[in-house]
């Protein structure tokens, strides 16, 4: 049913940016209690590293399928039931006795919030039919995501502060059901003209690629790379993976288009996403920890040192279409690149306790990176598509890096782990020794970065293709709409 009044779509659009405000946040604000966490619990790096981790895999694996089931069964009951689902389990991981039990229902929690970002953006683009307004309101969607990166931090280490890790988790109570008896009175229902079909099976194999995949990085430094469990768990993921490139292939309306792929500045803008986001999940593990072990600031301290990194990618990131526009993609991306090498680089070569000033240039300098380049990293992935299959690319560019951003924690995580050597997390010589090797690899992120820009950014035969990218709106962080028409791409 249509939305008419501007009244009615202005609180469709609160709705849907609650729900993704609550996703936001939910991603920087549990880095900050990591510590505290890590002293109630008893938990070690990799279980921190499966706390983080465990919400984003079950995010991302599940993004592509909560939005074909939304344009299936009705775009408003996934959205509620995903906030119905996300308050339960912030319920449970505020009751969770103990770190196994916590990343269950981490993953419970990962599973509602699949079902947010796709379905109410879908739900917002429905609600605006005409195009310029449609844009906007994409925008502020967009940046409600963007503020809830930036308050995750602060909200989280002032409760953290003030009443333990677990008031990180309560606070989603207010808003979850808030959001979904608003959504429930207020939002039209909306189903897609023609829905794909579901594929069970390339679901499931997601999951058992992803999932082996994650337990063998985080287990092997302690469990060591020949341990059965590690080796079996990757031949787990080989297999499926396997299976998944066979099944998609043959699948008419696969989870996962195969025939993208074929589009070399769509792969060069998978690759990109990859580096993008598995260097923006590793950092803000490591800078959380960083933070609050070797440099012993309190929870709030943190979260307002997180703020600068987090504040600037969220500013970035509404400036980088306008200046794109201006300036042009390629420059930006490049520059973007080289200002995350800049900052890891820099930050391989600190001290055990480095000037401040310097210390808030660097994580300025990291947030200026990731806010440039992940919005014009997706829109370049889109805009190398016809423009029908722009809601299905998004989608999947949105999961590459979410999957990336678990990725990042487990690796970079597992790095420090090992380097360790099983010193305390407080000792600073130790830390600062034990985390060189993942600056470096993000460094080798940044310059990456810069080098796929270039190839993203390709002139195409069709002059008008560049033009089509950004109004798209496919710089969001899920799919802009999941209700454009999925054909099968020939």
């Amino acid at each position: 049913m249509p939305v008419h009044s501007a009244r009615r779509r202005g609180l469709v659009l609160a709705i849907c940016c609650v729900a993704i405000l609550m996703v936001g946040v939910d991603v920087t604000a549990l880095n900050v209690a990591l510590p505290a966490m890590e002293r109630d619990l008893g938990a070690s790096v990799s279980g921190m590293q499966w706390a983080v981790a465990a919400y984003s895999l079950a995010m991302a694996t599940l993004m592509l399928y909560a939005g074909s089931t939304g344009d299936r069964i009705g775009r408003k009951r996934v959205l509620i039931a995903g906030m119905a689902v996300f308050t339960v389990g912030s319920v449970l991981c505020a009751l969770a006795p103990d770190l196994p039990a916590l990343i269950g229902f981490r993953v419970l929690q990962g599973v509602g919030a699949a079902g947010l970002g796709p379905v109410a953006v879908a739900i917002v683009a429905n609600a605006y039919p005409d195009r310029r307004e449609r844009v906007r309101a994409v925008g502020v969607w967009m940046g409600s995501y963007g503020l809830g990166l930036a308050l995750g931090p602060v909200v989280g280490g002032l409760l953290v502060g003030a009443a333990g890790w677990r008031s990180v988790f309560w606070l989603n109570v207010p808003l979850g059901l808030i959001g979904a008896i608003a959504a429930a009175r207020g939002v039209a229902e909306s189903r897609a003209a023609r829905p794909r079909q579901p594929d069970r099976l390339g679901q499931l194999l997601v999951v058992t690629v992803l999932g082996p995949l994650a337990y063998a990085i985080i287990a092997a430094p302690r469990a060591g790379l020949t341990a059965p469990s590690v080796l079996a768990s990757l031949a787990v993921t080989v297999a499926s993976g396997l299976a998944l490139v066979v099944h998609e292939q043959r699948c008419d309306e696969p989870l996962i288009e195969p025939a993208f792929f074929r589009d070399a500045r769509f792969c060069g803008a998978i690759a990109a996403t990859l580096s993008v986001f598995g260097t923006l999940g590793g950092f803000f593990f490591l800078a959380a920890l960083y933070l609050q072990n070797p440099l012993r600031m309190s929870a709030a301290q943190a979260g307002l040192w997180m703020l600068v990194p987090a504040g600037v990618l969220a500013a970035s990131s509404l400036c980088a279409a306008p200046l794109a526009k201006r300036y042009g993609t390629r420059p930006l991306l490049i520059g973007a690149g080289l200002a995350l090498a800049v900052s890891t680089s820099l930050m391989a070569h600190f001290s055990a306790d480095p000037a401040r000033p310097l210390l808030a240039v660097e994580y300025a300098l990291f947030g200026l990176g990731i806010g440039l380049s992940s919005p014009l990293v997706l829109t370049a992935g889109v805009s190398s598509l016809p423009a029908d299959q722009s809601g299905l690319a998004s989608g999947m560019l949105t999961t590459f890096g979410r999957s990336a951003f678990a990725m990042g924690v487990a690796v970079l995580g597992a790095i420090l782990s090992t380097g360790l050597h099983g010193a305390p997390l407080t000792d600073a010589t130790a830390f600062t020794s034990a985390v060189r090797p993942a600056w470096w690899i993000l460094t080798a992120g940044g310059l990456a970065t810069a080098l796929l820009g270039v190839l993203v950014t390709t002139k195409k035969t069709d002059p008008s293709a560049e033009k089509a990218g950004p109004v798209n709106g496919a710089y969001s962080p899920s799919p802009l709409s999941s209700a454009s028409s999925h054909h099968r791409v020939r």
